[in-house]
């Protein structure tokens, strides 16, 4: 990771209660899938031409005329990890080789979306793992468990969280940590306008979240 423009954070625990509800956070913001209605697509269409109305335009005109079921199918696409659990993606496992290092996965590209504006967040995660009993996934189905959950409304806090938590569902490691840095649209575009701003969030699980010295060398590792 280079120099950045960067907020640091760190999330909360993803167990954590919402003081504002007896829900628990999982009831609230469930980790696996949500139904997909069956009328899902035509009912963001008519949505979205009743913004364009509300806005003054004409969705009837030539350039807008399909704009609506355009944006109905690209919905469907970003927000497609709500309608998956992302932590299956974990499940293909090995174990043979019985190794016990660190495991890291940088720069893992990938795109959400701001649930307070429904505009884009993009950015990297690096996602690290410590192998208890020699159980290992494969490299491909990390950067699918932080796509999974990236596809939804939500919060780089969360998201964060989030995949930490499914790596310790399934996986149950030793230790975990997840490093991302993100921009923000909706600070980039919209109120405060400050393109190239970088938010940065981590959580660590574990060992890591014990040992300040093991964590500070996957950290060093991560930057490297």
């Amino acid at each position: 990771m280079t120099n950045l423009n960067a907020t640091i954070l760190t999330a909360a625990p993803a167990c954590q209660s919402d003081s504002q509800d007896s829900l628990s956070s999982e009831e609230l913001r469930p980790m696996g899938a949500l139904p997909l209605p069956a009328d899902a697509e035509v009912r963001i269409a008519g949505a979205v031409r009743e913004i364009l109305e509300a806005l003054g335009e004409n969705p009837e005109r030539e350039g807008l005329l399909d704009t609506p079921q355009r944006v109905a199918k690209m919905y469907l696409e970003v927000f497609s990890g709500l309608h998956q659990d992302p932590r299956d993606h974990l499940k293909t496992q090995f174990s043979a080789d019985r190794h016990h290092g660190a495991v890291i996965v940088k720069d893992i590209r990938f795109h959400s979306m701001c649930e307070h504006h429904l505009l884009p967040v993009y950015g990297k995660a690096h996602v690290a793992y410590l192998p208890a009993g020699g159980r290992l996934t494969g490299l491909s189905k990390i950067a699918r468990l932080v796509e999974g959950f990236a596809r939804r409304p939500q919060l780089q806090e969360r998201l964060t969280d989030q995949i930490a938590q499914g790596m310790e569902d399934v996986l149950a490691p030793e230790a975990v940590l997840v490093v991302i840095e993100a921009e923000h649209m909706c600070m980039s575009m919209r109120g405060v306008r400050s393109p190239g701003s970088t938010t940065v969030t981590s959580i660590a699980r574990g060992t890591w979240l014990r040992d300040s010295a093991a964590r500070m060398e996957i950290m060093s590792l991560l930057r490297g």
